[in-house]
């Protein structure tokens, strides 16, 4: 199997599952306790049907949408993830050219094994960083400013993950950053020898952007639980993700907001978005599905700020539903996760090219124009 039988989503993810080491591919693949949530998030688009329309002169699509003050190709873009180097030798820089090759959106991480600086520099297309607010409240502002000198167009804040969820696949695969051999783990990286290679003799791990604060997580190797409990700051409140709007300045989404109560209160603060997520079903398991809450959070500030839907997203169809409720785009993780330890760059472009494909087929067979003339009249939800 290679990138040319590749199909969907869950073709990269047999693909994927396929090139990279155990504990690698599990901490992508997993979420929290029982996974309920992970499969949930996926599973909340078959509780309704999209209606079409027919004869309606679908020979000019236009895809495109603005968001975040950043006008892109299709209502899609690559959600901000971590460590990008675990997947691919070439990390964040293959995610990243291939996001501009396809006219989207790219996030880097906080958590990034690229630094922001190398990715101000590689790319023009429009570039989103997610925020985590640390203990060391100076990485906040230094990380902020680093992204205003490095051209950076937006800023996400995520609240969800003041905690780390409970990740038993990655307890029981010992996965740590940066990995290390275990008995457990060897029998694993030996039979991926391409991946061990690369990682072996490539450019050395580190979390490029707060390495000159901290080495844990780069050096010292950690569990991604440890790193999140030892390092993210619990007391983090609506004030400081105050201050983060204000300090940035520019389009700003709170990410992780899963309540109307909390959409509010983001407008409140001045945010320009919010990111509806439950961290890809990796935190609470048994939290709704960020599909299922979005008509509500809709409907109550839908017209004051920006929707996004994050979560559960390996459709086409799947983005046609969240526009029809509402949303103003959709992004995603795993999706492209997979086709970049899949493939690297070429790997990530096909996962673009794919979606997008299918993103304006639906559109032509739904006879809709345009992303705006999907709207409620474009689906109903089945009765219980």
């Amino acid at each position: 199997m290679n990138l040319k039988d590749c199909h969907n989503v869950e073709d990269f993810r047999k693909l994927a599952k396929k090139k990279l080491p155990s504990p690698i591919f599990h901490y992508i693949d997993g979420g929290s306790d029982d996974e309920v949530t992970l499969r949930r998030n996926t599973e909340s688009f078959n509780k309704c049907d999209l209606v079409p329309n027919v004869l309606a002169d679908v020979s000019n699509i236009d895809l495109s949408t603005t968001v975040l003050g950043q006008k892109i190709a299709f209502p899609l873009f690559l959600a901000a993830t971590a460590m990008h180097k675990l997947y691919h030798h070439h990390g964040e820089r293959a995610t990243a050219k291939a996001a501009e090759k396809m006219d989207t959106m790219f996030g880097i991480s906080t958590m990034a094994t690229t630094s922001i600086e190398e990715i101000g520099k590689l790319t023009n297309g429009p570039k989103l960083f997610q925020l985590y607010i640390h203990k060391d409240r100076g990485l906040t502002d230094n990380l902020i400013e680093r992204c205003k000198k490095a051209g950076f167009n937006s800023m996400c804040l995520t609240v969800d993950t003041v905690v780390a969820g409970n990740r038993e696949r990655d307890h029981r695969t010992g996965f740590s950053t940066p990995p290390r051999l275990t008995l457990g783990s060897l029998l694993s990286f030996a039979m991926h020898p391409q991946w061990s290679l690369n990682y072996l003799f490539g450019s050395k791990f580190k979390l490029e952007n707060i390495i000159h604060m901290t080495d844990k997580g780069s050096s010292i190797d950690k569990s991604v639980i440890d790193y999140i409990n030892e390092q993210f700051d619990p007391s983090m409140g609506w004030k400081d993700a105050e201050y983060c709007v204000k300090k940035w300045g520019g389009p700003f989404a709170l990410k992780g907001v899963m309540s109307v109560e909390d959409a509010k209160r983001a407008i409140d603060i001045g945010c320009t978005a919010i990111m509806v997520s439950n961290h890809g079903g990796r935190q609470l398991d048994g939290s709704r599905a960020p599909f299922d809450q979005l008509a509500e959070i809709v409907d109550a500030v839908g017209d004051k700020i920006e929707v996004i839907l994050d979560g559960g997203i390996k459709r086409g169809t799947h983005v046609l539903k969240a526009l029809a409720v509402g949303a103003k785009a959709c992004s995603f993780g795993k999706g492209y996760l997979f086709a970049l330890g899949a493939g690297g760059e070429k790997g990530v472009e096909a996962i673009l090219q794919k979606m997008k494909a299918e993103i304006n087929r639906d559109m032509i067979l739904m006879g809709c124009k345009s992303v705006k003339d999907l709207n409620r009249s474009k689906i109903v939800f089945r009765k219980k």
